[in-house]
């Protein structure tokens, strides 16, 4: 599952790449308590990798599909 952070006053995204593993719904509630006041958002990505983003500077943050769901060529949506 990939999960794409916008960072206030530049252009660039984050893009973190979750493991097969992880429950989205899960990320889900671990972004929004986040925003809701804890000071840096972490997550870490399917190389063991920890990524931290200071919530102050979050301006977006998109989820993808958990991998199983994503359809590519003429069987898409």
């Amino acid at each position: 599952m990939d999960v794409r952070i916008g960072i206030v006053q530049t252009p660039k995204e984050l893009e973190v790449e979750l493991g097969d593993e992880v429950d989205r719904d899960q990320i889900l509630a671990e972004i929004e308590g986040a925003l809701g006041g804890d000071a840096v958002l972490w997550l870490t990505d399917r190389r063991g990798r920890r990524v931290g983003v200071p919530v102050a500077k979050v301006a977006y943050v998109e989820v993808g599909a958990p991998t199983a769901d994503r359809r590519v060529g003429f069987g898409a949506p």
